[in-house]
């Protein structure tokens, strides 16, 4: 073992001396680098386990809000038609009301204007009878020569109107 330790120049003072510096060297560095970092390790780890959580449950928020918006979107779609089958069907009704209460207004009208026929066709057939009581008494007045009398007038023109 003495060769080897002099063929390598191997001196237990400097062996010690050196194994006493990197024991110093090692504490500093694990005091000042190694904790320090193995800390800021574990931190960094925990904020991106605490951002893959994160992550994670605003995934699932997103899932279940596009499902509530589908969802709302599906409601608002069925209450749209809803409303609109409403409106279209109050249209009709208003429309079938509308066309009723014309065809009332027609019905009206015409009835209307067939009673005014009928009121000038009586007010005509009057008219012509009292022109024809009229003429009538002038014819007899010109072949009797002259007139009798108002009341043979009056008693003439009335038994015409009968006739």
């Amino acid at each position: 073992m003495d060769s080897i330790i002099n063929t390598f120049h191997i001196d237990f003072k400097i062996i010690i001396a050196q194994v006493f510096n990197f024991s110093i060297v090692f504490v500093v560095l694990y005091l000042y680098a190694i904790k320090p970092l193995n800390k800021l390790m574990k931190e960094r780890g925990e904020k991106i386990a605490k951002g893959i959580e994160d992550a994670k449950a605003n995934a699932e928020i997103l899932n279940n809000t596009k499902k509530e918006y589908d969802e709302v979107l599906v409601k608002a779609r069925n209450e749209a038609e809803k409303i609109f089958q409403e409106g279209k069907k109050e249209a009709e009704d208003k429309r079938a009301l509308m066309l009723e209460k014309a065809k009332e207004e027609v019905a009206l009208i015409i009835e209307n204007g067939k009673k005014n026929l009928e009121s000038e066709k009586v007010k005509m057939v009057t008219e012509a009878k009292e022109e024809i009581t009229s003429i009538s008494v002038k014819i007899a007045e010109k072949i009797l020569g002259s007139k009798i009398d108002s009341s043979f007038d009056d008693k003439t023109i009335s038994e015409l109107k009968n006739i």
